[in-house]
């Protein structure tokens, strides 16, 4: 039996989550635009947006949404609250569900945003978790941080790791 090469082993879709955690754009005081930034991106690579909600800095409405975005996503990301602010509370909430990291995620994360943000990259936490078969991003509030993730880690290799997830 011959094995099928890193290529083939892929999904042909995936459904993505998305919890965006501001208080300022939970309150109506700033503009959501993560949202259809990655609404824009998924769609434009043949997955869905599947579930979407903005929540305040509350780790028990963290918590709950992203178990909710779990039920129903393959790949779920959760942007705002990686650094190391009291009120960075994402990367706790992520922790807290049973799995495991993926460490070269944030690595190369923080590598990435070496070029945006200079020595101020390495302050983020930025991670990736696998929660039995799904995976959670836990990205920086910044759009342009989100942007970066989707384009240059996570879109190029999700249909090949969803795959691999499931077999």
């Amino acid at each position: 039996m011959k094995s099928m090469s890193h290529e083939h082993r892929v999904v042909d879709r995936v459904n993505f989550g998305l919890v965006v955690t501001s208080d300022r754009i939970y309150r109506g005081e700033a503009e959501d635009k993560i949202t259809p930034m990655v609404k824009t991106l998924v769609i434009s690579e043949g997955h869905k947006l599947v579930f979407t909600s903005l929540v305040p800095n509350d780790y028990e409405v963290i918590r709950s949404t992203v178990g909710k975005a779990l039920e129903v996503s393959d790949a779920v990301i959760v942007t705002g609250g990686t650094g190391v602010s009291s009120k960075d509370l994402i990367v706790d909430v992520v922790d807290s569900f049973k799995g495991y990291d993926l460490p070269g995620f944030g690595e190369l994360f923080r590598y990435l945003s070496w070029n945006d943000v200079g020595a101020r990259a390495w302050l983020s936490r930025a991670k990736a978790r696998i929660i039995n078969d799904r995976i959670v991003f836990a990205l920086p509030g910044s759009p342009s941080a989100v942007e970066l993730a989707l384009k240059r880690l996570i879109l190029p290799v999700i249909r090949h790791l969803i795959w691999e997830l499931r077999h």
